[in-house]
């Protein structure tokens, strides 16, 4: 055991841990504590909020399908569907 004691600086070791001031490492390791709590807190509120939106643009889009195109929409695409059907018309035509 001595011979193990030899090799380690002890008196080193010794000073060194006198100079740690221990309110000061208390408080440091509180901080490190609390800004882990806080990124945590951050990443978990990010999540939610994008899982929130994700859903409510999904019911969002979803009350639309349920509810089918405008009227407007529909007169447009069927305009543009006699408009199409006129033009083969006019080709089969001639």
């Amino acid at each position: 055991m001595t011979a193990v004691l030899d090799r380690v600086p002890v008196d080193e070791i010794t000073a060194q841990a006198r100079q740690v001031r221990f309110w000061r490492t208390v408080l440091t390791l509180a901080a490190g504590a609390l800004y882990g709590l806080g990124w945590v807190t951050a990443r978990a509120f990010a999540i939610v909020w994008l899982a929130a939106s994700w859903c409510w643009v999904a019911v969002r889009e979803g009350w639309r399908a349920s509810r089918g195109p405008s009227r407007g929409a529909r007169l447009e695409t069927q305009a543009a569907e006699i408009h199409d059907l006129r033009t083969r018309l006019q080709r089969f035509g001639e």
